[in-house]
C-alpha cells in the first residue's frame, strides 16, 4: 500500500512534518528510515537544482510519493498501526471484513485467541516497539518556580516587598545603610523564607499527589497468556493480549470483541452519552480504552495502547487538579481573614498613634534629642521616620496574620495521606481525610472487608439430601454430569492446569474459585473437557441485583438444549435450612428445553428442577472485631448491609461485634431490604437509627439508607465494591471502595480506596481524620496565643511610650517560628488512643472550641503581664539598659512560644509530655528553635538588634517562659461550658 504527499517546494516542511507528533506515532526503527528518505531527497534537490537567480519565480507545489509499507514493524509485515487505530476508532466494519474478522487481525498481530500471546519477554518488546506502550503522556507538571509564582501572590508578601523596596530608597540611620542594612533586609529574608517554606510544601503536595495517581491509575488486568490467565499491570497490556472483561471492569485498551455474552459497554467517559451500548460480534465489535462494562462479560483482542488510543488522546491533555481547597482549609482562609482584619485594624491604630505623637514633638532618637521640631527638621529625616512607622505597622500586620494555618493544613494533609496510604488506604480525594474524622455512621460490606474473603465449600446438597465428603462417589453418572454443566459452563471463572502436572489454578471471584475448586478436586469435574463437549448459546450474567446467573447450552454429542441458573438459595429455590450457621447458599438448577428454543430470547427461568445447593463459609477477618468495638467506643454505629440472607447477615455481624450475642430482629435491629424499601419515608426515619443489620440488600437499598441517614444530621461513610454501589458512595460524605474485589466504577465513586478490603484499615482511615482536624486544631490555640500577645503589647507600648518594644527583625523571626516551625512540628501528630474516645465532631462546630479559649486566654494573658512588666519596670528590677531590656522582652517572648508549643500538644489532658518520646520530629523542631535564639540573641547582635545576655537573665527568661507550663496545667481544672463562645458563623461575620 502506498500514500501520496503534497509537498511544498521548501524541502523543510518534510522535517517539520516528520518531527510533528501525530496520532500514530513511528517506531524508532520507522523513524530512522523517514529521515534517511529526507537525506536522500535534499541531497538529490542540492545536486540537481539549478541556482536561482535574484528574480528567480516562486517554488511550484510537487507531489512525491512515499510507500508507508515501511512504517510496518518486520515482525509484524502484514499490519501496522495506522490501520489497526482507524478500524476500531471508525468502526469500519466492511474493513474488519477484508482482514477475515477478528480472527484475521489476530492472525496480522500473531495472536491466538485461545491462548493468546507467548508473553516471553522478546515477545512483549517487539510489540511494545512495533505498537507502543500503553502509557499515556501527561502535560507537564507544575514546576518549583511556578508554586514560588504563586506564594508571591499572597497580598501580605506584596506589601512586605512594596514597603522593603520603598525604604531602601531612604537612609534610616545617620550612619547611613551600612546599619540600616539590617532592618531592611530582614524583610528579604523573611519573605524568601516564607515563600521557599510555602512553595517547597506544596511543590511536594503536588508531587504525592501524582504519586499517588500513578498508584490508583495502576489497574490489575486479567489477561491469558501462554494458555493461561493471569493478572497483569494495566501498563503493560500490549497489543495482540486477549483481555476478559467482567461486569464493573474497566476497558484497558482498544480492541475488538472476541466472543462472550450479554456485554454491555457504558461510553459515557467518552461520548458524554448516557445510554449503553450493546457490544457483539455480529454488529459492534468494537471496543475502546476507557469505557466500563456495565453487564456480562467477554474477552477482547486489543488493537491500540496508550497514545493510539482515543482515550489516551484525552488523557494526555487532563491534568490533576491539585489547587483546590478542602472544606477544612476554606473554613481556615475564613478564619485568618477575620484575623488579619483584626491585625490590619490594630495596626492601623498603632500607626495612627505613632504618627501623632512624633509630629506633636513627642519621640526621640537615640541621645534623646526631639526627632521632630517643626520646619527645622529636613524632609528626609520626616521621610524616614514616617516611613519607620508605617513600615513598623506593617511588619505588625505580617505577625497578625496566621499564614501559618494553611501551611499546617498542607502539612499535616500531605503528612496524613503518606501514613495513611501505608495502613492500606489510598486517598483519592483531599476533603475525605478531614470528613472522616466528623463520620458518626459507617456502612459496611459484609463480605471481603468483615470477611476474609476466602470462600471454601464446606456443604453440599444433592435436592434435600446432605452428601459427607465419602458419599460424593454414589452420585449418579447422569446427575453428576447436569451437576459439572452447572458449574462449570455457567461460570466467568475459569481453571488452568499446567503442563509440568502442578497444582489446578482457579480464576474468577472468592465464590467463582471456591466452588470451581469443589468441583474440580471433590467432584472430578473435566473443566477443557466440558467446554468442548457443549456450546453455550446465552447467558445471562451474575450481578448484585438479579443475584442469579443463567445459560442456555447444547451438547454437541446429541444437540440436547439445557438451562442452567446459579444464584442465592432464596432466589433459586423459596427454602434454605443452612443459613444459620454463617453459610451463604449457593442453589443450582436444571431444566431440558426444545431443541428450537432460540439465543436471542430469555433463557427460561420456570418450573425448574433441583440439581443441588453448596454452603461456602468465609470466616472473619482477625482484628475485625476490635475494629468494630474501637469504632462504637469512638462513638460511631456500623451498620452492616449485605446481599446475603438474614440468617448469615445475622450470624457474622454477631460474630463481629455488631450485634450483642442473642439479640434478634424484634426491635428493629435487622431488616430485609425489601422490608426496608417498603416502609414509609416516616417509617424509615424513625426506625434507621436502630437498624444495625440489612440482610438481602439492593444497591439501592443503599443507597436509600444513605440518603435517610443524611437526612438526619448523620455524617455517613459507606463502603462498596460493586459497580452498581457507585451511586451509594457518591452520595455518602465520605465513599470507601475496596481495592482488591472493588470494580474499576466503584473505585472512581470513592473518595478513598481501602487496599486491603479490610475493615481495620477502614478504623484507620477514621483516626487519621480525626488526627488530621485534631493536629489542626493544636496549631490553632498556639498561634493564636502568639497572636494576641504580640498584637495587645504593641498596642500598649505604642500608644503609652510611644513606640513598639519588638523591632522588625524580632517580630519576624517571631513569625518564622510561628508558622514555619510551629506548623511543622504540630501538625504531624500521630493519632493517639484518646481521639477514639471522643464523640465525632460535627462539620458545623466551630474550629475553636471553649476548651481553646479557655487555654488561649489564660496562656496570652499570662504573656501579656510578663511582657508589659519587662517593658514598664525591666530596667530596674534587673538594672539594665534599653538595649538589655528590650532584648530580654524579646528573648521571654520567643521562649514564652517554645513552652506553650508543649501545651498546645494536649489541649486537654493535664499531662501534656506523654508520648513525646514517640515524636522525635517535634522534639528535634524544639530543639532547633532554641539553638537557633540562642544564635539571635548572643550572635547576631546587629542583624537582631539584641544584646548578649548572662546566665542570670537566661535564667530570668527560662523561668518566666517556664511558668506556662503550671499555668496550663491549672487552667484544665477550670471547667467550661459545653455551648460554644463564638461559633464559626459569628467569627465570618467579619466577612461582611
Amino acid at each position: 500500500m502506498a500514500a501520496t504527499v503534497l509537498l511544498h517546494g521548501n524541502i523543510r516542511s518534510i522535517k517539520s512534518l516528520l518531527d510533528m507528533p501525530t496520532i500514530n506515532e513511528l517506531s524508532k526503527l520507522n523513524r530512522k528510515r523517514w529521515n534517511m528518505a529526507f537525506q536522500v531527497i535534499y541531497c538529490s534537490r542540492a545536486f540537481f537544482t539549478p541556482k536561482k537567480s535574484k528574480a528567480s519565480p516562486p517554488p511550484s507545489y510537487r507531489l512525491l510519493a512515499i510507500d508507508v509499507e515501511h512504517q510496518k514493524h518486520s515482525y509484524f509485515p502484514n499490519i501496522h498501526q495506522a490501520t489497526l487505530t482507524h478500524l476500531v476508532k471508525e468502526k469500519k466494519l466492511d474493513s474488519l471484513l477484508k482482514f477475515k474478522g477478528v480472527e484475521g487481525v489476530a492472525s496480522s498481530v500473531k495472536t491466538d485467541l485461545n491462548c493468546g500471546i507467548s508473553a516471553d519477554v522478546e515477545d512483549i518488546q517487539r510489540r511494545q516497539e512495533a505498537f507502543g506502550e500503553n502509557t499515556f503522556r501527561k502535560p507537564p507538571a507544575k514546576s518549583f518556580l511556578r508554586f514560588v509564582y504563586q506564594a508571591l501572590k499572597d497580598s501580605t508578601i506584596l506589601i512586605l516587598l512594596v514597603c522593603a523596596r520603598l525604604y531602601l530608597g531612604f537612609d534610616k540611620k545617620e550612619d547611613g545603610t551600612k546599619e540600616g542594612w539590617y532592618d531592611r533586609g530582614s524583610i528579604f529574608v523573611a519573605v524568601f523564607l516564607v515563600i521557599s517554606v510555602s512553595a517547597i510544601s506544596n511543590f511536594r503536595q503536588s508531587r504525592q499527589f501524582d504519586k499517588l495517581s500513578k498508584v490508583s491509575n495502576n489497574l490489575q488486568v486479567e489477561v491469558v497468556r501462554n494458555g493461561r490467565r493471569k493478572y497483569v499491570s494495566i501498563f503493560k497490556a500490549v497489543v495482540g493480549d486477549v483481555v476478559c472483561l467482567k461486569i464493573g471492569d474497566q476497558v484497558p485498551a482498544d480492541g475488538l470483541f472476541i466472543d462472550g455474552h450479554s456485554l454491555t459497554v457504558d461510553e459515557s467517559s467518552m461520548t458524554g452519552e448516557s445510554d449503553y451500548v450493546q457490544v457483539n460480534r455480529a454488529d459492534n465489535p468494537f471496543l475502546f480504552s476507557g469505557t466500563k462494562v456495565a453487564d456480562g462479560y467477554a474477552r477482547m483482542l486489543v488493537t491500540s495502547v496508550g497514545m493510539n488510543t482515543t482515550w489516551g488522546q484525552m488523557m494526555s491533555t487532563i491534568s490533576i487538579d491539585t489547587d483546590k481547597l478542602t472544606p477544612l482549609q476554606e473554613r481556615l482562609n475564613k478564619l485568618t481573614s477575620s484575623i488579619s482584619k483584626v491585625g490590619l485594624l490594630v495596626a492601623f491604630l498603632v500607626n495612627v498613634v505613632l504618627l501623632i505623637q512624633y509630629f506633636m514633638g513627642n519621640t526621640e532618637d537615640a541621645n534623646g534629642n526631639t526627632e521632630f521640631r517643626g520646619g527645622k527638621t529636613k524632609v528626609d529625616d520626616v521621610i524616614n521616620a514616617v516611613m519607620g512607622v508605617i513600615f513598623a505597622a506593617v511588619t505588625i500586620v505580617l505577625v497578625a496574620i496566621p499564614e501559618g494555618l494553611a501551611l499546617s493544613v498542607t502539612l499535616t494533609l500531605a503528612y496524613s495521606m503518606k501514613r495513611m496510604m501505608a495502613d492500606q488506604a489510598l486517598v483519592r480525594k483531599l476533603s475525605a481525610c478531614e470528613t472522616m474524622g466528623s463520620a458518626t455512621i459507617i456502612c459496611t460490606d459484609k463480605t471481603g472487608t468483615l470477611t476474609m474473603n476466602k470462600m471454601k465449600v464446606t456443604k453440599f446438597w444433592v435436592g434435600q439430601d446432605s452428601m459427607e465428603e465419602i458419599s460424593y462417589t454414589s452420585i449418579s453418572v447422569n446427575f453428576l454430569e447436569l451437576i459439572h454443566q452447572g458449574v462449570g459452563l455457567n461460570t466467568t471463572g475459569n481453571v488452568y492446569k499446567p503442563a509440568s502436572g502442578s497444582e489446578f489454578e482457579f480464576s474468577g471471584s472468592p465464590t467463582e474459585k471456591a466452588i470451581l475448586s469443589f468441583a474440580v478436586l471433590e467432584l472430578n469435574m473435566d473443566f477443557e473437557e466440558l467446554k468442548q463437549s457443549c456450546t453455550l448459546l446465552k447467558m445471562e450474567a451474575f450481578n448484585s441485583e438479579k443475584k442469579r446467573s443463567g445459560i442456555l447450552m447444547k451438547k454437541n454429542l446429541d444437540n440436547a438444549v439445557h438451562v442452567h441458573w446459579k444464584g442465592a438459595a432464596e432466589t433459586i429455590l423459596a427454602m434454605c435450612c443452612t443459613a444459620a450457621s454463617s453459610l451463604r447458599c449457593i442453589a443450582f438448577a436444571h431444566k431440558q428445553v426444545s431443541q428450537d428454543e432460540q439465543p436471542h430470547q430469555n433463557i427460561d427461568d420456570k418450573s425448574l428442577t433441583l440439581v443441588g445447593l453448596v454452603g461456602l463459609k468465609d470466616p472473619c477477618r482477625p482484628g475485625t472485631k476490635k475494629a468494630v468495638e474501637d469504632c462504637q467506643y469512638a462513638g460511631v454505629n456500623i451498620k452492616m448491609i449485605t446481599g446475603d440472607n438474614v440468617f448469615t447477615a445475622k450470624a457474622i455481624a454477631t460474630e463481629c461485634g455488631i450485634l450483642k450475642l442473642n439479640q434478634d430482629n424484634n426491635n428493629g435491629e435487622v431488616v430485609e431490604g425489601e422490608q426496608f424499601r417498603n416502609y414509609t419515608h416516616k417509617e424509615r426515619t424513625e426506625k434507621i437509627d436502630k437498624i444495625h443489620v440489612m440482610a438481602r440488600s439492593s444497591p439501592f437499598d443503599k443507597l436509600l439508607m444513605v440518603q435517610c441517614l443524611k437526612q438526619k444530621g448523620h455524617v455517613v461513610a459507606v463502603t462498596g465494591d460493586g459497580t452498581n454501589d457507585a451511586p451509594a458512595l457518591k452520595e455518602a460524605n465520605i465513599g470507601l471502595s475496596m481495592g482488591i474485589q472493588g470494580t474499576e466504577v466503584a473505585k472512581e465513586s470513592s473518595d478513598i480506596v481501602i487496599l486491603d478490603d479490610n475493615f481495620a484499615s477502614v478504623a484507620s482511615v477514621l483516626r487519621w481524620g480525626r488526627c488530621i482536624y485534631n493536629n489542626i486544631q493544636k496549631f490553632i490555640q498556639f498561634q493564636l496565643t502568639a497572636n494576641v500577645a504580640a498584637l495587645t503589647i504593641n498596642f500598649v507600648t505604642a500608644v503609652s511610650a510611644g513606640e513598639v518594644p519588638l523591632t522588625m527583625v524580632q517580630l519576624l523571626w517571631v513569625n518564622i517560628i510561628m508558622d514555619t516551625l510551629g506548623a511543622l512540628a504540630l501538625a504531624i501528630e500521630k493519632p493517639t488512643k484518646e481521639l477514639m474516645e471522643k464523640k465525632p465532631v460535627g462539620q458545623s462546630e466551630p474550629l475553636i472550641t471553649n476548651i481553646m479559649w479557655r487555654n488561649i486566654i489564660a496562656q496570652s494573658f499570662y504573656q501579656i503581664i510578663v511582657l508589659l512588666t519587662l517593658q514598664f519596670e525591666g530596667k530596674e528590677i534587673f538594672s539594665v539598659n534599653e538595649r538589655v531590656k528590650d532584648t530580654l522582652i524579646f528573648n521571654t517572648f520567643v521562649l514564652c512560644q517554645v513552652f506553650n508549643k508543649f501545651n498546645a500538644r494536649k489541649s486537654e489532658k493535664k499531662n501534656i509530655f506523654e508520648g513525646i518520646h514517640k515524636n522525635k520530629l517535634f522534639v528535634g523542631i524544639t530543639g532547633v528553635t532554641i539553638i537557633l535564639q540562642v544564635v539571635m540573641v548572643e550572635f547576631l547582635k546587629k542583624f537582631a538588634d539584641t544584646e548578649r545576655l548572662n546566665w542570670g537573665q537566661w535564667g530570668a527568661c527560662i523561668g518566666l517562659a517556664s511558668m506556662s507550663w503550671p499555668i496550663g496545667f491549672l487552667v484544665k481544672y477550670v471547667p467550661v461550658p459545653e455551648k460554644p463562645f463564638f461559633s464559626f458563623s459569628q467569627l465570618t461575620e467579619l466577612e461582611i
